[in-house]
């Protein structure tokens, strides 16, 4: 099939882009890396009056530590930020996710905000995004404004970013001076490559002491939107983390998730699956924040 007509514009300033959108009154949409748009414009699934291009603005690509967090821009190509020393080394979560996202090809197209305003909710980004308490910083003709992870996955490829906002950054916090931080990043999918049945983000903060004074645990694809964990996260803070207190929380996964059914998978399989990945993540995190310790 062929899109549907629609007007094209090559947006050169993010002046441009937000006047674009606020003529566009609800229809007129933006295009960054293309890797869902395309085939949405393709089979008429979307059909908007005008398309927005602003893969040419400077502004909206690159990385920087700034202050107490990385500053990802909305263009910057998945591919760059998973070859990037600075996320490696500040923000290792993130990228053990970008890996499992698409393939090379799509990688080097796909932008990192691009996946977040698509939010797909077995997708990898949304869910390292939001498992790192990250925010996004959008702007209108209105102005800018900022929206934690927790309050902006609304529904299924629904977020709190309204149609005439541009996501311009995301922002992740870097962990504490002096803590030792451990990641990991499990999924299944049917094809390496493929969006995620089920997939697991964890991340655990050591004390000097060895106690757990930071745990995040979030799960995609296995609800309307990517999940935290809170009542695990709740149970494991504040003390020492073995695998037994692991285990001994894990009843959280199931009763936090709602999962559905399709042709891909069951809910129940989902469930147990969710479980199982969840577990395995937080033992590995806990093993990567040990192993930290013993190499300082």
């Amino acid at each position: 099939m062929k899109a549907a007509k629609f007007d094209y514009i090559q947006a050169g300033s993010v002046d441009e882009v937000v006047d674009a959108l606020a003529k566009g009154d609800g229809e007129a949409i933006i295009i960054a890396g293309g890797q869902t748009l395309m085939p949405m414009l393709s089979m008429r699934l979307a059909r908007p009056e005008t398309v927005i291009d602003i893969n040419r603005i400077p502004e909206l690509s690159g990385i920087a530590v700034d202050g107490d967090e990385v500053v990802i821009k909305a263009c910057t190509r998945q591919a760059t930020a998973l070859a990037s020393a600075e996320i490696q080394r500040h923000l290792p979560l993130l990228a053990k996710a970008i890996a499992y996202v698409g393939h090379q090809q799509t990688r080097n197209r796909g932008t990192i905000g691009g996946s977040l305003s698509h939010a797909d909710p077995a997708s990898e980004i949304p869910l390292t995004a939001l498992t790192m308490d990250a925010r996004v910083r959008l702007r209108s003709v209105a102005g800018i404004r900022e929206v934690a992870m927790a309050d902006y996955f609304l529904g299924p490829m629904m977020t709190a970013r309204a149609d005439n906002e541009i996501l311009l950054s995301v922002h992740f916090p870097l962990p504490p001076t002096g803590s030792r931080t451990g990641t990991a990043f499990h999924e299944v999918s049917e094809r390496r490559g493929d969006f995620a049945v089920v997939a697991a983000a964890a991340l655990i903060v050591l004390d000097g002491n060895g106690v757990c004074s930071r745990v995040a645990l979030g799960i995609g694809g296995a609800d309307g939107v990517p999940k935290r964990i809170t009542g695990l996260e709740d149970k494991l803070r504040g003390g020492k983390i073995d695998p037994d207190a692991i285990q001994a929380a894990m009843g959280e996964v199931a009763a936090t998730l709602a999962p559905g059914s399709d042709q891909h998978a069951g809910a129940d399989y989902r469930r147990r699956v969710a479980g199982k990945l969840a577990e395995r993540a937080l033992i590995d995190a806990l093993t990567d924040a040990l192993l930290e310790a013993e190499n300082e």
